[in-house]
């Protein structure tokens, strides 16, 4: 096991660097505060720069709301969005009918296929304390024949996605959330079922992995062919093999070997992107992703004839009750409830 197996480092910028089938991937991480009345933050918003969505400077940023932060409706056509929220909450709400609130571990997987708009809202539910949200946002592609295909609204609750513990010989832990794909025999629940991947022969792996300080654990290795990077976005040092990557740096790695990971002392959270190549023509502009200029145009065409199918929300930054818990509401009028 040697750092030939590494194939680049990337510092990670805005957003992320991905490879084929992803798309897209970013880290959002902001210390909101106590809540007001509307859900947005009890603070002045004065000297803040709205809508800037990475700027490490200030400890947290309203992204494009205006009264409660987050993403307001929007639409979007040919890829799959993948949402892993590991503290604070998000209210989905689309224009097929469904809605939700999850968060804690959840995870929305959402196949846009043909069309929809959805809106990605953060409540800031607390009132009496801070609304801290860490959430991860991920695009993966789907391939030419599912890019039209009906969308799909999935949720991935906490108490079904796996966390596996790995205890090293010093008794160090390392803890991998298994998104998607397989860990020593542990599955992830299924995705959309024309998502890329959920064929296994892709090999498609979403994982979180947190590992204590100084911990070690073996990445074990993938089918051959696939691309694999690690991001390594919160901790002091993590060595790979015998290469140290800094904090905010990611990994592509050579998939059917396995790599040795040792955290530094202040420990390591990385995130884990792999997948079998689509390797087809992407042509991507704002929301949409398609194979052709001409499939991006008729997007935009369509989106402005029928808003692919409106907005039946009151609002464009539709959020739910206070003290509703998680839950869904699919378009076909399923629902499920979650515990807080």
């Amino acid at each position: 096991m040697s750092s030939d197996a590494i194939l680049a480092v990337v510092d990670l910028g805005f957003p992320w660097q991905t490879a084929d089938p992803f798309l897209f991937c970013v880290h959002h991480n902001d210390a909101y505060p106590v809540g007001n009345e509307q859900m947005g933050p009890k603070a002045s918003l004065a000297g803040r720069q709205m809508g800037q969505d990475f700027d490490w400077s200030q400890d947290w940023r309203m992204y494009h709301g205006d009264t409660v932060p987050g993403f307001p409706a929007h639409p979007h056509r040919g890829f799959e969005t993948i949402t892993v929220v590991t503290e604070g909450y998000v209210d989905h709400a689309d224009s097929l009918g469904a809605a939700g609130r999850y968060g804690g571990g959840d995870t929305q997987w959402m196949t846009a296929g043909k069309g929809v708009q959805h809106s990605e809202m953060f409540p800031l539910i607390s009132d009496s304390k801070p609304n801290p949200m860490e959430l991860f946002q991920i695009w993966i592609n789907l391939p030419a024949k599912a890019k039209m295909a009906e969308p799909h609204f999935a949720m991935l609750w906490r108490e079904d996605i796996p966390r596996l513990t790995q205890t090293d010989t010093a008794g160090r832990n390392t803890l991998v959330t298994v998104v998607a794909g397989e860990l020593a025999g542990e599955r992830a629940p299924s995705p959309p079922p024309d998502s890329w991947a959920a064929d296994p022969a892709n090999d498609v792996a979403v994982w979180v992995i947190e590992m204590d300080a100084d911990a070690q654990w073996t990445l074990p290795a993938a089918l051959p062919g696939v691309n694999r990077v690690l991001y390594f976005y919160e901790g002091d040092q993590l060595t790979l093999a015998d290469r140290k990557l800094k904090p905010r740096q990611g990994a592509q790695l050579q998939s059917d070997v396995a790599m040795a990971l040792k955290a530094g002392a202040k420990g390591a959270c990385c995130l884990l992107l792999q997948g079998k190549p689509i390797g087809e023509p992407v042509a991507k502009h704002g929301p949409f992703v398609m194979n052709t200029e001409a499939e991006i145009r008729e997007a935009f065409e369509d989106f402005r004839r029928d808003e692919f199918g409106g907005w039946p929300w009151p609002r464009y930054d539709q959020v739910h009750d206070r003290p509703r818990g998680r839950f869904a509401r699919h378009a076909d009028g399923r629902e499920e409830e979650k515990e807080a």
